[in-house]
Order: structure tokens, then sequence, then C-alpha cells
């Protein structure tokens, strides 16, 4: 089996979940060069991977002006940042593994579909939730025809207070000209499953929602601009930042620890001073905070999906109702009941989660990945990029309904 070279650009999260792969695969796959603007992840990711500093870049650009040094790339930039370097990424020949969305508009995600069909090249999209083995069992039951013809799907993703905060209030995703529209950036992965479930797609749409809680006029009487600044509300605040990060030591991922560095003065900074302790309602987050869509699908199939930050945990909930069954499911538990027979229930809680890496999901794409660029198969990879561009059609599509009836 010949070893895949691959060039990490971006060195965040996803990137370190994607190439646990070369850690547990090294005969597979090897991380040549590594490309990351913050010099403490480069240093860190290139000192973990045993990449010299000559291939080592603190930008896109200047690692993508060299000669081809790598089969593939794995592309893992904040969302503003996939269009580029995607486009100069095939310019050069590379394939790509993509982290979704693909770009930030539908003109952009076409073309780099059109530049890559051009070239002959590979791109996967990293919608990782059909490999996981909870999806999976829900895809074998609907073409197994135990519950007959779908009649409608009803999904609701729950993303949870802490999420929310962090991530779309505070955090990288929390501008839709910095990231996406939120429908996009956090919910295409379940765009994708509904198209991949049900192998049909959408013929028409509509949707409502807003930001609706996370905005100035909603701030209590005696909070501040940060939670640390003597806000009176802080110890009963259900979104404080202080409880979050400083009592519960959570959602520290997108803090830079260097090593030796005492978490509490890392810490303590990030609350002082940095877009992590400020207060949710006083930040620049114009995202949506709460979204439904009605969507019907080819063959008369209905459509209820929504999402929510306003829940206590984080969630996935799916029901599918059929001509002569049902299924329904949260991620750790799935149901499913044909109609006059005993149910079954089958229990992936050991594989919920993130921690896993996404029960297995996130090493399962890359192995696929690399199997297709191996091979020169690109056919048999169930997510490269023509098969993803259904979900984000729909997703931007979505997102002109909600803003023509938002008022806020």
């Amino acid at each position: 089996m010949s070893r895949i070279t691959v060039v990490a650009i971006g060195a965040g999260d996803r990137m370190n979940a994607y190439t646990e792969y070369a850690r547990l695969h090294p005969e597979e796959l090897e991380i040549v060069a590594v490309v990351e603007p913050n010099p403490l992840r480069l240093e860190q990711y290139a000192a973990a991977f045993g990449i010299p500093a000559a291939q080592a870049f603190p930008s896109w650009e200047e690692c993508l002006q060299r000669p081809r040094m790598a089969d593939a790339v794995f592309l893992c930039t904040p969302d503003p940042l996939h269009y580029r370097p995607a486009l100069a990424a095939l310019e050069k020949g590379y394939h790509i593994l993509l982290e979704k969305p693909i770009a930030q508009s539908w003109e952009q995600c076409n073309e780099i579909a059109a530049r890559a069909a051009e070239c002959g090249l590979i791109v996967g999209v990293c919608h990782v939730l059909r490999y996981h083995p909870y999806y999976r069992k829900i895809k074998t039951v609907l073409e197994s025809g135990v519950l007959g013809e779908v009649i409608s799907v009803c999904h609701r993703i729950e993303i949870g207070t802490e999420r929310m905060a962090h991530s779309f209030v505070r955090g990288l995703w929390r501008k839709e000209s910095e990231s996406n529209p939120i429908i996009l950036s956090k919910a295409c992965h379940d765009l994708d499953l509904i198209v991949w479930l049900t192998g049909r797609k959408c013929c028409s749409m509509d949707s409502y929602g807003s930001l609706k809680w996370f905005r100035a006029c909603n701030a209590p009487a005696g909070s501040a601009l940060r939670c640390i600044d003597g806000c009176t509300v802080e110890p009963e605040c259900p979104y404080s930042a202080v409880e979050l990060y400083g009592r519960q030591k959570r959602w520290l991922r997108h803090f830079d620890i260097g090593e030796g560095a005492a978490l509490e003065t890392v810490i303590r900074k990030e609350l002082k001073e940095g877009p992590y302790g400020r207060c949710v309602y006083r930040c620049d987050n114009d995202v949506a905070d709460n979204q439904v869509v009605a969507m019907s699908l080819e063959g008369d199939i209905t459509v209820d999906f929504s999402l929510n930050g306003f829940t206590r945990e984080g969630a996935r909930r799916t029901r599918i109702a059929g001509s002569h069954g049902e299924l329904f499911g949260d991620e750790k538990q799935l149901t499913v009941a044909p109609f006059r027979k005993e149910p079954e229930v089958y229990d992936f809680s050991d594989t919920y989660g993130e921690c896993n890496f996404h029960g297995g999901a996130d090493l399962h794409i890359v192995a696929d990945f690399l199997k297709a660029v191996r091979e020169g198969r690109s056919a048999h990879f169930p997510v490269r990029i023509e098969e993803a561009l259904e979900s984000h059609r729909i997703a931007f599509e979505i997102e002109k309904k909600r803003k023509a009836y938002d008022i806020f």
C-alpha cells in the first residue's frame, strides 16, 4: 500500500482530528508540511509530526507558491479561507480533503467543483456524519425497506447554550461575513444527512428564524462589557464566561496554551482581553440563534427541520416516518419500529460525541479519501464535492427565505 503525502493547511482542532490518522497509520499517511498563521500552533504542530522548519509556513500563499510537494492537501482553515486556497491548491495539482462548508457563496462552491473536474482532481468535503455508525445504521434500515416508503423526516439540532455562546456568539462563527450563516456553518452536516438518507433532492423550502436573544437590548441590569468586569449578574448568568472557562475549564479548545504555560494565567488573560470573555449581549455577532425550516423533497417527502441554541445540552434528534413503520433516535439510541412488530433498540452510547472522533467517522473519512487518491477512483468516494453541493445549495436558499421574513 503506497503512502499518501499531505500538506496540512490550518493546524486547529479539526486538522488535529483528521491527521491523527497519520499517527495511527504512518504507513498510509505522512504529513510533510504545515500552514498555520498562529506561531504557537505552527511550532507545536510541526514538532508533533517532525516537519522541518523549511516546510512550516505562516501563510497558505507562501506554501502554494512553491512547487507541489505532496499528493494532497487537508484544508481546515476558517470558513472565509476555503475558496482561494482551494483554487490555488487545485492549480498546483493537489487533491483536497476540505473541511465543511465548501465556501461562502453558492457561486464559489460551484467554481471549486468545476475547477476540480477540469483538473481531474478529487475534492472531498468533510461531511463526516455519513461515516458515523449511528447514521449508517439509519441508512441501512431505510434501504432495507422495513419501514416502507419514507413519508416524512423530522430532524432537530439542539446546539446547547455552551456551544451557542462559545462558537456562535463569542467565537469564530458569530458573524456571517467572517464565517457563514449558522444554517450552513453548523447545519450543513444535517442538510447533507437529509439528502443522503432519503436519496432525494430538495424541491422547495421556507424558513423562519432570527437573532432573537443575544442582542444588547436584552442585556440585564448590572451586566458589564465583560463577565470579569464587575458584572453583578454573573453568578447566576447561564452564559457566564467565568463559569464556563474559569470554573468548569470547558471549551478551551480555541485558547492557545503553550508548553509550560500556566492554565489559570491563560484563562485569566482571555477573560480580560480576548473575545471569549465578552458579555454575550454585547458581542458583534449577527447569525441567527434559532431557526425553523420546512422542506419538500422529491417524491413528496416532507421535512421538518430546526436548530436552536437554547437547550441545556447539545444533541441531534431524528424521527423518520415510513408507510410501514418509523424510527427515532438521539445519536445515543436508535429505535426501529415497524408497524405490527416489536420495536428494536440499538445502543450507540459508546460512539456518542466528538471526543471519540465522531464515533470513528473522522478517521474513516480520511481512510476513504486516501484510498480514492491512491486508486484514482473518485467515483467511489461518497463525499466528493459533487455529492456535497446539494446540501450547500439548500442552505443558501434557506437563508434567503429566512432573511426575507427576519424583522429584527
